[in-house]
């Protein structure tokens, strides 16, 4: 676009997209009082979709200087937020902002880096926290005690970066015309779940192993980093200033996908029952849980009042009606490889069929990729996909509004 960009993107500040906002906001404000007429559609994306696709990474731009550099995190955000707003389809905002809010990107690190996992950077893909904890060490952490939510390398390193954004913007920093703001966006303001660290920590293969053999030691590994997470987000959003407690609180643990039934009650379900009532009210909870987990959506629904789920693949979305009813939110569509390939024939097929499950009686559903779009994804089956969820995505009993 220009030659101080990071990335090759098209100027499109031409286009005009005053009707389709329009009626994305008439949607949106639909679904919320679930009166639409037809399913929203949105593609879930993230800087990635730039720093791994050559076509865009042009000049090489690595992940550790993506990682390490505000200005250069901060300028990919905001690229990353002009390519979902002029080039992705979907039922969201287009065109320019009245301002840009940018985020600190840690990506999936975060968690276990704070707790002072090895992050290694390789040049395919997006950073990596190697396993801390090993046979020898187990009780590490332990012994040093709950850490403090702003200290480390990562954590210090967010507050580096913000302060850098804020002095920008009290300066007036803008992009493409419209001021840049950071309105307290961390990932330690989150968790990608207890579970999911304690295999980050430990390595996917020694959790696993700790379950049969040490029952003891993951019940208390598992409770020492859940509490852990409640303490620093509990401390980022005093500081910020945000309520101890919201609605409609959210969280991630996808890799309690390799637990049973049985194992989840016994080891993950304390953690999350505590997570959730330490950090959020009853109104609303939500998970988002890629992978083969279905078969806990029950429990997750049952025990601690999840209404909303945000899936991967693969997912069962007649079996998911039926067994939770259809007040319950369900987003989750076909699985994210079919929108990379030569032709989006199985995408669109896949996506006709699963709108067809029933998973749209009582209107509670969001379509879109399972989960998380891949680099190199086509734009043009994105734009065929987005099509197909509008014309088949009509709620049963209700009529369509053409949106």
């Amino acid at each position: 676009m220009t030659p101080d960009w990071l990335f090759e993107l098209p100027d499109l500040r031409d286009r005009d997209f005053a009707v389709q906002n329009a009626a994305s906001r008439a949607l949106w404000a639909a679904f919320a009082e679930n009166t639409h007429a037809r399913v929203p559609v949105r593609l879930n994306t993230n800087p990635r979709m730039l720093m791994l696709d050559p076509a865009y990474n042009r000049r090489g731009l690595s992940y550790r200087e993506y990682m390490l550099d505000p200005d250069i995190m901060a300028q990919g955000v905001l690229e990353w937020q002009y390519w979902m707003r002029f080039l992705l389809p979907g039922d969201h905002e287009k065109g320019l902002p009245d301002e840009w809010v940018i985020h600190v990107d840690f990506e999936n690190i975060y968690d276990a880096a704070w707790f002072g996992a090895p992050v290694e950077y390789h040049g395919d893909q997006v950073p990596y926290a190697a396993p801390l904890l090993n046979d020898d060490n187990k009780g590490m952490l332990f012994d040093r005690g709950l850490p403090d939510p702003f200290a480390g390398e990562w954590a210090e390193r967010a507050l580096r970066h913000i302060e850098n954004w804020e002095r920008k913007s009290a300066a007036g920093w803008t992009f493409l015309g419209r001021p840049v703001t950071f309105k307290g966006n961390v990932p330690f303001l989150n968790s990608d779940g207890a579970f999911t660290c304690a295999a980050s920590l430990r390595g996917p293969t020694n959790i696993c192993t700790d379950l049969l053999i040490d029952p003891d030691y993951t019940h208390e590994l598992l409770r020492f980093v859940n509490d852990a997470f409640i303490a620093r987000i509990q401390a980022w959003r005093k500081h910020f200033g945000q309520s101890e407690k919201i609605d409609n609180q959210g969280m991630a643990d996808d890799s309690v996908e390799m637990l049973s039934v049985e194992q989840y009650r016994e080891f993950a379900l304390p953690r999350h029952r505590d997570y959730l009532d330490a950090l959020g009210t009853y109104k609303g909870r939500g998970i988002h849980l890629c992978g083969n987990a279905q078969r806990l959506f029950p429990t997750l629904h049952q025990e601690l009042g999840v209404m909303a789920f945000d899936t991967g693949f693969p997912v069962d979305f007649a079996q998911f009606r039926q067994e939770m009813g259809p007040e319950v939110l369900i987003s989750g569509g076909p699985r994210a490889p079919l929108f990379v390939g030569d032709r989006p024939d199985a995408l669109l097929a896949e996506t006709r069929r699963i709108l067809e499950t029933g998973v749209l009686e009582g209107g509670r559903f969001i379509l879109q990729e399972g989960n998380n779009l891949p680099p190199m994804a086509s734009l043009e089956h994105c734009g065929a996909f987005y099509k197909v969820g509008r014309k088949w995505g009509v709620i049963p009993g209700r009529t369509k509004d053409g949106a």
